[in-house]
């Protein structure tokens, strides 16, 4: 019987300059929480992203443990934490850095995969050092709005790279278990960064009051409860729809490349604005703060209706609804203070993880979801 691949200790002490970077977004939204703040956090986001998300799947389809393939992903890291060195002032003095970096990144990648003697075959890596690369390299170079429109279109190119390369990505042999494990760890990363995020201000505070203590109680509380939405049901699903997949190819893009990301990008989008509702619980939040908290979390739940379809055929009827709620929630949200605002959030989502509990109990299984054989099927 073929033994499980293991996650491999130099992926989780490569997974640490995620910590870091993820926490470097953060502070861009904290820093500009309107439109152009929130697009600019994004198109720094995705070329960090996919940096993870390129050695990740090599990892997985190769082995990690070897010498040369632990000092390239140690290499990689380096690039990663230049890259989040950069993020305070990428769309300033630190652009050429953090373009560099990514470029080195993509490029160790690609010769890694490189097979000598053989043609160079399309892969995102490839793509990102032919396009993306010197996208971000030549808007590095640039100011304002040039950088801007490079980065995004950089940040499209990478975004549509697994969708152009699909007949090569087909030739690889996932292994389903450690992919949907790897994907589920940057969950958790993003989690606990919003947990940082919450806690750091709160404790570097003179005092400590009582309307602060509560605020993180309730704050806690929503992060223990979008990870129950991920973890309890949903992180299985991943690994199920993998595993049964006719083609896992296009379930590892649309599903752990797309849909995670966006998982992710929610996630700190609710951490920057439950972090603004912890530090002021008495004053009403403004609406650019209140819309990524309300607005973060129906991304959140609104894309596992995407990863369901994709995995499934099937809608998850629960949380699409709970997400219309959060959104329709978002203007009264913004009439109450800070932590009445966070906490009507915080029971929205709690009640929904009680309901999809209480039909898995009664029915086997979430409405819309596929008949369940020995046990309920996985819901994501």
């Amino acid at each position: 019987m073929e033994t499980e691949k293991k996650v491999a200790w130099s992926e989780l002490f490569f997974d640490l300059v995620l910590v870091f970077a993820v926490t470097q977004v953060s502070a861009l939204l904290h820093h500009d929480h309107g439109w152009s703040g929130t697009g600019r956090a994004v198109i720094a986001f995705v070329p960090i992203y996919w940096v993870w998300v390129g050695n990740t799947v090599y990892s997985n389809t190769h082995d990690a443990e070897r010498p040369l393939n632990r000092i390239a992903l140690f290499a990689a890291g380096l690039c990663g934490l230049m890259m989040a060195l950069a993020l305070p002032e990428a769309f300033g003095d630190r652009g050429l850095l953090f373009a560099g970096a990514y470029f080195c990144a993509r490029l160790l990648l690609a010769a890694l995969a490189h097979v000598p003697g053989r043609r160079p075959t399309p892969t995102p890596a490839v793509l990102s050092v032919l396009i993306s690369g010197p996208l971000l390299l030549a808007g590095g170079v640039l100011d304002g709005g040039a950088r801007i429109g490079l980065w995004a279109l950089a940040a499209a190119v990478d975004l549509a790279a697994p969708r152009l390369t699909r007949r090569n990505m087909m030739r690889l042999d996932f292994e389903s278990g450690h992919l949907a494990e790897r994907f589920g760890l940057f969950v958790m990363i993003a989690l606990g960064e919003s947990i940082v995020a919450v806690g750091a201000p709160v404790a570097s505070a003179p005092e400590l009051g009582a309307g602060s203590l509560t605020a993180v109680a309730v704050a806690f509380t929503l992060v223990c409860s979008l990870w129950w939405v991920y973890f309890h049901l949903a992180a299985s699903a991943v690994r199920h729809g993998l595993e049964t997949a006719a083609v896992r190819a296009d379930v590892a893009r649309q599903v752990l490349s797309y849909g995670h990301l966006s998982l992710i990008a929610s996630v700190i989008a609710v951490a920057v604005g439950m972090a603004e509702a912890v530090a002021h619980p008495g004053q009403r939040l403004p609406l650019g703060v209140a819309a990524l908290l309300y607005g973060g979390c129906a991304l959140y739940l609104a894309t596992f209706g995407y990863t369901r379809w994709h995995l499934f055929r099937s809608w998850s009827v629960t949380r699409l609804v709970a997400a219309a709620v959060t959104l329709a929630l978002l203007p009264p949200a913004a009439l109450l203070p800070s932590l009445g605002a966070l906490a009507l959030l915080t029971a929205l989502v709690t009640v929904l993880n009680l309901t999809e509990l209480a039909l898995v109990r009664t029915r086997g299984g979430l409405p819309g979801g596929p008949a369940p054989t020995t046990e309920p099927a996985p819901t994501p």
